[in-house]
């Protein structure tokens, strides 16, 4: 017997959702994320401390929400980001912003972290194409387990951090593990290696 799933509109989806878990809408249908690792969550903090830190140096007006969806304009699907940092001017273009605390368009979204979980094909397919064609400046896919598919993380697997940015409205991307430093267009004075994210997972077990 097939199962049908029921669909459901954006609307619907903000509207009814629990704030007590998390969510995401894929194509109409709704998806419970997995309750994040400790170590997930401390790739999250320290990620977010550092680039409040980038920002405030350069005085750009930024800001990383807690809890912010990211929607595709023409597609009832929206994205629960591990790491959002927003362009607060461009909020005021936002029509879902001040009600759902919800973008939907590129020049809002300076740059976009997913960490890897067991969910990393959402990462590494879904979300890289939509975020791409979304054309979302720069995304970071940040897999400090080395859980994805060699052809994504390389042979032998090992932990790497994979920044795509739009050139030509395309995604180009460099890897980074280990010792590497970082390259990030929207930070460019970003002074931080793979392994210092690396390590910050691994204070938890």
């Amino acid at each position: 017997m097939t199962q049908t799933l029921t669909k459901t509109t954006f609307a619907e989806f903000v509207e009814s959702k629990p704030e007590d878990k998390r969510y995401e809408l894929h194509r109409g249908v709704i998806v419970e994320m997995a309750r994040p690792l400790g170590g997930h969550e401390e790739v999250i903090g320290f990620l977010v401390n550092k680039l409040v830190v980038q920002y405030e140096q350069l005085e750009l007006p930024y800001l990383i929400p807690k809890q912010a969806l990211v929607k595709l304009p023409d597609e009832e699907t929206s994205y629960l980001p591990d790491v959002l940092v927003l362009n607060r001017p461009c909020l005021e273009s936002e029509p879902l912003w001040k009600k759902f605390s919800t973008v939907q368009n590129a020049s809002s979204i300076p740059l976009v972290v997913e960490v890897v979980s067991t969910n990393w094909r959402d990462d590494y397919l879904a979300k890289l194409k939509n975020y791409e064609e979304i054309g979302i400046p720069e995304y970071w896919i940040v897999d400090y387990l080395g859980l994805g598919k060699t052809r994504y993380i390389g042979n032998p697997k090992s932990p790497t951090i994979s920044i795509y940015y739009l050139l030509g409205g395309e995604y180009q991307v460099s890897y980074f593990r280990e010792g590497d430093r970082l390259s990030s267009p929207t930070f460019p004075e970003l002074n931080l290696t793979a392994e210092q994210i690396f390590q910050a997972g691994a204070t938890v077990k």
